[in-house]
Protein backbone atom coordinates (compact mmCIF):
# COMPACT_ATOMS: atom_id res chain seq x y z
CA UNK A 1 0.00 0.00 0.00
CA UNK A 2 1.73 3.71 -1.17
CA UNK A 3 0.39 6.04 0.90
CA UNK A 4 -0.42 9.08 -1.52
CA UNK A 5 -1.57 12.04 -1.02
CA UNK A 6 -4.60 14.06 -3.28
CA UNK A 7 -3.76 16.62 -6.18
CA UNK A 8 -5.80 19.13 -4.93
CA UNK A 9 -7.66 20.20 -7.69
CA UNK A 10 -7.67 24.20 -7.84
CA UNK A 11 -10.81 25.71 -6.08
CA UNK A 12 -13.65 27.09 -8.61
CA UNK A 13 -12.54 24.23 -11.42
CA UNK A 14 -15.86 23.19 -12.55
CA UNK A 15 -17.09 19.65 -11.92
CA UNK A 16 -15.72 17.25 -15.13
CA UNK A 17 -19.25 15.68 -16.43
CA UNK A 18 -19.30 11.96 -16.43
CA UNK A 19 -21.96 8.88 -17.46
CA UNK A 20 -21.18 5.82 -15.36
CA UNK A 21 -22.64 2.45 -14.29
CA UNK A 22 -24.04 2.43 -10.86
CA UNK A 23 -22.90 -1.06 -9.75
CA UNK A 24 -25.77 -0.66 -7.14
CA UNK A 25 -28.68 -0.92 -9.87
CA UNK A 26 -27.13 -1.43 -13.09
CA UNK A 27 -28.04 1.51 -14.51
CA UNK A 28 -25.69 4.69 -16.79
CA UNK A 29 -25.90 7.56 -14.03
CA UNK A 30 -24.66 11.23 -14.74
CA UNK A 31 -23.39 14.08 -12.89
CA UNK A 32 -26.32 15.72 -13.86
CA UNK A 33 -28.92 13.63 -12.52
CA UNK A 34 -27.47 12.77 -9.29
CA UNK A 35 -26.23 16.68 -8.64
CA UNK A 36 -27.17 17.59 -5.27
CA UNK A 37 -29.54 20.98 -5.32
CA UNK A 38 -27.34 22.76 -3.00
CA UNK A 39 -23.83 20.91 -3.41
CA UNK A 40 -22.54 17.55 -4.77
CA UNK A 41 -19.36 15.44 -3.26
CA UNK A 42 -17.56 13.28 -5.32
CA UNK A 43 -15.65 10.72 -3.48
CA UNK A 44 -13.23 8.73 -4.97
CA UNK A 45 -13.29 5.29 -3.40
CA UNK A 46 -12.50 1.59 -3.55
CA UNK A 47 -13.74 -1.35 -1.53
CA UNK A 48 -10.06 -2.82 -0.48
CA UNK A 49 -8.32 0.21 -0.06
CA UNK A 50 -7.48 -0.02 4.60
CA UNK A 51 -7.96 3.71 4.05
CA UNK A 52 -11.24 3.96 2.80
CA UNK A 53 -12.37 0.66 4.93
CA UNK A 54 -11.70 2.73 7.98
CA UNK A 55 -13.88 5.79 7.27
CA UNK A 56 -16.66 3.79 5.69
CA UNK A 57 -19.19 4.21 8.57
CA UNK A 58 -18.39 8.18 8.61
CA UNK A 59 -18.95 8.25 4.84
CA UNK A 60 -22.25 6.58 5.08
CA UNK A 61 -23.08 9.01 8.40
CA UNK A 62 -21.71 12.00 6.54
CA UNK A 63 -24.17 11.11 3.28
CA UNK A 64 -27.43 10.64 5.49
CA UNK A 65 -26.43 13.17 7.51
CA UNK A 66 -26.57 15.91 4.81
CA UNK A 67 -28.58 14.42 1.76
CA UNK A 68 -32.06 16.52 3.52
CA UNK A 69 -29.53 19.21 3.16
CA UNK A 70 -28.94 19.39 -0.64
CA UNK A 71 -25.87 17.55 -0.88
CA UNK A 72 -25.86 14.18 -2.79
CA UNK A 73 -22.83 12.03 -2.57
CA UNK A 74 -21.62 10.25 -4.97
CA UNK A 75 -19.00 7.21 -5.13
CA UNK A 76 -16.37 6.01 -7.66
CA UNK A 77 -13.90 3.18 -8.32
CA UNK A 78 -11.42 3.55 -10.73
CA UNK A 79 -9.13 1.04 -9.91
CA UNK A 80 -7.58 -1.49 -12.42
CA UNK A 81 -9.96 -4.84 -11.80
CA UNK A 82 -7.70 -6.90 -13.76
CA UNK A 83 -5.04 -6.73 -11.18
CA UNK A 84 -7.64 -5.49 -8.40
CA UNK A 85 -10.29 -7.81 -8.65
CA UNK A 86 -11.79 -7.47 -5.30
CA UNK A 87 -12.39 -3.78 -6.67
CA UNK A 88 -14.71 -5.14 -9.92
CA UNK A 89 -18.12 -4.33 -10.04
CA UNK A 90 -19.87 -7.12 -8.56
CA UNK A 91 -17.97 -6.62 -5.69
CA UNK A 92 -18.14 -3.23 -5.69
CA UNK A 93 -22.27 -4.18 -5.21
CA UNK A 94 -22.03 -6.55 -2.79
CA UNK A 95 -19.68 -3.74 -0.75
CA UNK A 96 -22.32 -1.20 -0.98
CA UNK A 97 -24.99 -3.62 0.08
CA UNK A 98 -22.66 -4.84 2.95
CA UNK A 99 -21.78 -0.86 3.92
CA UNK A 100 -25.50 0.51 3.91
CA UNK A 101 -24.29 3.09 0.95
CA UNK A 102 -27.14 5.64 0.64
CA UNK A 103 -24.92 6.75 -2.47
CA UNK A 104 -24.12 5.46 -5.55
CA UNK A 105 -21.23 3.56 -6.82
CA UNK A 106 -20.00 4.11 -10.13
CA UNK A 107 -17.56 2.02 -11.77
CA UNK A 108 -14.82 4.09 -13.98
CA UNK A 109 -13.76 1.17 -15.94
CA UNK A 110 -11.83 3.47 -18.49
CA UNK A 111 -10.28 5.44 -15.47
CA UNK A 112 -10.91 8.60 -17.70
CA UNK A 113 -13.13 9.85 -14.90
CA UNK A 114 -10.35 10.01 -12.57
CA UNK A 115 -8.30 11.37 -14.36
CA UNK A 116 -10.46 14.26 -15.63
CA UNK A 117 -10.99 14.69 -11.58
CA UNK A 118 -7.22 14.60 -11.68
CA UNK A 119 -8.01 11.66 -8.38
CA UNK A 120 -5.20 10.40 -7.15
CA UNK A 121 -5.86 8.14 -4.28
CA UNK A 122 -8.39 6.09 -2.31
CA UNK A 123 -10.29 8.36 -0.92
CA UNK A 124 -9.94 11.36 -2.45
CA UNK A 125 -13.39 14.04 -1.80
CA UNK A 126 -14.36 16.46 -3.91
CA UNK A 127 -16.94 19.09 -2.99
CA UNK A 128 -18.82 21.22 -5.72
CA UNK A 129 -21.26 24.22 -4.63
CA UNK A 130 -24.91 24.30 -6.62
CA UNK A 131 -23.30 25.40 -9.90
CA UNK A 132 -20.68 22.52 -10.12
CA UNK A 133 -17.75 24.79 -8.73
CA UNK A 134 -15.33 23.26 -6.87
CA UNK A 135 -15.41 24.50 -3.31
CA UNK A 136 -13.23 22.00 -1.20
CA UNK A 137 -10.75 18.95 -1.99
CA UNK A 138 -9.00 17.73 1.08
CA UNK A 139 -9.29 15.08 3.49
CA UNK A 140 -12.25 14.36 5.59
CA UNK A 141 -10.23 14.59 8.51
CA UNK A 142 -6.72 13.81 9.96
CA UNK A 143 -7.49 10.40 11.28
CA UNK A 144 -5.42 6.97 9.67
CA UNK A 145 -5.16 3.75 10.21
CA UNK A 146 -3.46 3.34 12.99
CA UNK A 147 -3.05 6.67 13.71
CA UNK A 148 -5.57 6.61 17.02
CA UNK A 149 -7.08 10.09 15.81
CA UNK A 150 -11.16 8.90 15.72
CA UNK A 151 -12.86 9.15 12.52
CA UNK A 152 -15.00 12.36 12.98
CA UNK A 153 -14.99 13.48 9.28
CA UNK A 154 -14.82 17.17 10.70
CA UNK A 155 -12.68 18.60 7.99
CA UNK A 156 -15.52 17.97 5.27
CA UNK A 157 -18.22 18.26 7.28
CA UNK A 158 -16.86 21.88 8.15
CA UNK A 159 -16.36 22.60 4.24
CA UNK A 160 -20.35 20.92 3.68
CA UNK A 161 -21.49 23.27 6.65
CA UNK A 162 -19.89 26.17 4.96
CA UNK A 163 -21.95 25.03 1.85
CA UNK A 164 -25.20 24.48 3.56
CA UNK A 165 -25.16 27.67 5.78
CA UNK A 166 -23.63 30.18 2.78
CA UNK A 167 -20.90 30.78 5.21
CA UNK A 168 -17.22 30.87 4.51
CA UNK A 169 -15.35 27.37 3.69
CA UNK A 170 -11.85 27.38 4.91
CA UNK A 171 -9.43 28.18 1.94
CA UNK A 172 -6.28 26.39 3.57
CA UNK A 173 -7.66 22.91 2.77
CA UNK A 174 -5.49 19.95 3.21
CA UNK A 175 -4.50 16.91 0.91
CA UNK A 176 -6.39 13.79 1.50
CA UNK A 177 -4.50 10.46 2.04
CA UNK A 178 -4.79 6.66 0.98
CA UNK A 179 -3.35 4.39 -1.09
CA UNK A 180 -2.65 5.14 -4.86
CA UNK A 181 -5.47 4.77 -7.52
CA UNK A 182 -4.72 1.35 -9.40
CA UNK A 183 -3.93 2.36 -12.55
CA UNK A 184 -4.07 0.21 -16.05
Amino acid sequence: MALTPSNMLPLGTKAPEFSLVDTKDNKIKSLQDLKGKTGTLVMFICNHCPFVIHVNEELVRLANDYQSKGINCIAISSNDVVNYPQDGPDQMKQHAIDNHYPFPYLYDETQDIAKAYDAACTPDFFLFNSDLNLVYAGQLDGSRPGNGIPVTGEDLRSAIDGLVNNSPINQNQKPSMGCNIKWK
